[in-house]
């Protein structure tokens, strides 16, 4: 459609095609990822692991790449490398939810031959609706407010014109408005003088998208991730003994129907050609990973179920490639080692230090993702730990309130092993979840008691402020030494142990019989003992104990029992 007025021609574009989207996603993952500091910042806490703006971007990242690498512009193709992509990739409550839009959205607009007005409203609407039923408690003031306030403006708009740029500049613009009132709908935001980081994060992609649906000259280049094309490497072999000798990879497109059946018979024919095996199905996408010295019978045996795309072939003999020579010798290593043995019951848990994991090891996990508070481990990462553990019923502890989604994110796409999430917020209370875990019980009964003994933990942590700021009733300068509960900042001193102290002090109460102190990486045992010591003196009646935790960030993690 072309309006004229006077000597000027305004073309109104009503419509999306499948290179525009593709433009548009690359955009926003584009923005997002030049602006992740910055909306790290807004972290309310104001703590060193600030990392919205990270895992939102390692979450739309991992489904960039994906996009970049599809040949043929087409909506089907585009929205299984954004759901599956940013499924599994998702990192922290944050990147789940992002993921979450996405796949909403992309539900939507797989199923059309035109995107215009009518369907981006219904994609919005869709994307806000698949987020909301991921989030066990949903909560206002959050970047689920932002969304539903987008999504409601998209309908709204596109029962007024089908003009997408009227729509998307509106949209935009009431994002921002119901952005700039997340301090009003949760008071710790307006306490802490910021707006919901999540939030913020959602309208930063949107912004790089509608510059992209503008045509303005945008930077989308993005690292590969593997051609379309095989490559084959040859020269001399080298004399490492590399049993297999090329790592192939790629993504299958399946175009029939693909059973859990099917996956186990195809990761079996994989073991009978080669090692280091990784199959991870998601719909209608299957990614593969592995080490044999014929690609070729992998390639045709994956033919059968679909199409291929992302295909990559490494020759590990290669003696120019010494970086992947090396990483070959571990695989090679890794699989030498006796596999697990087949087991009723395994136990996966998200850990922070060498001193915790080994607590952990000691209380029978399987399986350790670190991560924590400094980096939140993904869906994939999670998957991984799943393929490894061979077990029928397999317990998750993510330990952490920020990794508790993804979990439950992986445990879902997960069918032939059940999966139980235990929700443990923090490592004390994945430890006191794992200590009461009665081997002759039945699932239900076990799941039950660890969360209602995990819910009995209160727990402490100890690290320094990067920001000016005032939050909980209490003035905080950069550097302050922050004591942190599980519903706020407890104590602020300029000294660890005087805040230490402190803050157990808040903990600690006539109930009270048992305190853990897990030191971190920057502290010493003869520290955490002066602490001991002085809270043994204060507290007669309640054992401390002090344990190696090599937790970084954190001088001290307590628990009160």
């Amino acid at each position: 459609m072309i309006l004229k007025f006077k000597e000027d021609i305004v073309v109104v574009k009503t419509s999306i095609d499948g290179a525009c989207l593709k433009k548009m996603f690359l955009a926003g993952a584009k923005n997002l990822e030049a602006k992740k500091e910055w909306i790290n910042e807004l972290n309310v806490f104001p703590v060193p692991d600030g990392d919205t703006g990270t895992n939102m971007t390692l979450t739309i990242m991992s489904a960039a790449k994906e996009v970049n690498n599809v040949s043929k512009d087409s909506f089907e193709l585009i929205c299984k490398a954004v759901s599956s992509g940013s499924l599994r990739g998702a990192r922290g409550n944050s990147g789940v939810i992002l993921s979450q839009l996405f796949r909403g959205f992309t539900k939507e607009v797989k199923e059309v031959d035109v995107i215009d007005a009518k369907v981006i409203a219904k994609s919005f609407e869709r994307a806000v609706e698949t987020a909301y039923k991921a989030v066990m408690k949903p909560k206002e003031g959050t970047i689920l407010t932002v969304a539903k306030g987008l999504a409601d403006k998209a309908i709204e708009m596109a029962s007024k014109t089908n003009d997408l740029d009227v729509i998307f500049a509106a949209v935009l613009e009431h994002g921002d408005y119901v952005l700039s009132q997340t301090p009003e709908m949760l008071p710790v935001l307006k306490q802490a003088g910021v707006v919901d980081s999540g939030g913020q994060g959602l309208m930063v992609v949107l912004k790089g998208a509608y510059d992209a649906f503008l045509g303005k000259e945008l930077d989308l280049s993005f690292e590969s991730t593997g051609s379309s094309n095989i490559t084959v490497e040859t020269g001399n072999v080298d004399d490492i003994d590399i049993k297999f000798g090329y790592c192939t990879e790629f993504i299958v497109m399946v175009e029939k129907k693909y059973t859990i059946e099917d996956e186990k018979a195809f990761k079996a024919y994989l073991e009978s050609i080669g090692d280091s095996i990784v199959v991870v199905s998601d719909d209608d996408i299957v990614k593969v990973h592995v080490h044999t010295n014929d690609p070729g019978l992998a390639i045709q045996k994956a033919l059968t179920y679909g199409s291929l795309t992302n295909m990559k072939i490494d020759n590990m003999r290669e003696e120019h490639q010494e970086k992947l020579i090396k990483d070959a010798q571990k695989l090679a290593a890794a699989a030498k080692e006796e596999p697990m043995p087949h087991k009723e019951v395994g136990f996966i848990s998200v850990s922070i230090g060498s001193g915790v994991n080994e607590i952990f090891k000691g209380l029978g996990v399987d399986y350790l993702i670190e991560g924590g508070q400094t980096m939140n481990p993904s869906t994939e990462d999670m998957l991984n730990a799943i393929e490894k553990v061979n077990a029928d019923n397999i317990y998750i502890l993510p330990n952490n309130k920020n990794i508790i989604l993804a979990a439950n994110q992986a445990q879902s796409l997960v069918k032939d092993k059940n999966i139980i999430v235990i929700p443990s917020k923090t490592i004390p209370q994945g430890i006191t979840a794992l200590i009461n875990y009665v081997a002759d019980d039945s699932a239900d009964s076990n799941s039950a008691r660890m969360i209602e003994e995990m819910s009995k933990v209160k727990t402490g942590q100890v690290t320094y402020a990067v920001r000016d700021t005032e939050l909980d009733g209490k003035v905080i300068k950069e550097n302050d030494i922050m004591g942190i509960g599980d519903h706020g900042i407890l104590t602020v001193t300029q000294d660890i142990k005087e805040t230490t102290v402190e803050m157990l002090k808040e903990l600690i109460d006539e109930d009270s019989e048992i305190v853990s102190i897990y030191y971190g990486s920057d502290v010493t045992e003869d520290d955490a003992k002066e602490i001991a010591e002085e809270v043994s003196s204060i507290f007669p009646d309640v054992d401390v104990e002090v344990n190696f935790g090599g937790q970084p960030i954190y001088y001290y993690v307590v628990s009160v029992e």
